[in-house]
């Protein structure tokens, strides 16, 4: 299914974004397409998954260690794109960085 990152054997690391949207979202939409658009060309991205409803969001990206999470937090564009989060998107965020241990699967036939 393509709502699901193709991820590896675990472990890999995810960092999980939740996000409440304030009432200014102008240029929100566009602006996390260039992201996840831009992530997916970093080195050692491996997947990416969202949802939204009612202006709450999760969104998960996948990396292989913590040095590529770091690179990907620092890049300059994404760094734009926090500072605008803050001072316009998001009325509250929470940001968790995890260690994924186990990977289980299903897909009915």
């Amino acid at each position: 299914m393509d709502l699901f990152a193709d991820t590896p054997e675990p472990p890999f690391y995810a960092v999980i974004f939740s996000s409440m949207l304030s009432r200014d979202s102008d240029g929100y939409a566009k602006m996390a397409e260039h992201m996840v658009a831009l992530a997916r060309k970093r080195p050692g991205f491996l997947g990416f998954e969202s949802a939204r409803e009612d202006g709450f969001g999760i969104s998960v990206s996948y990396w292989p260690d913590e040095a590529s999470i770091r690179q990907w937090r620092d890049h300059l564009d994404h760094r734009m794109a926090q500072k605008m989060g803050r001072e316009k998107w998001y009325s509250a965020y929470r940001l968790r960085v995890a260690r994924v241990e186990r990977d289980n699967r299903f897909e009915a036939e």
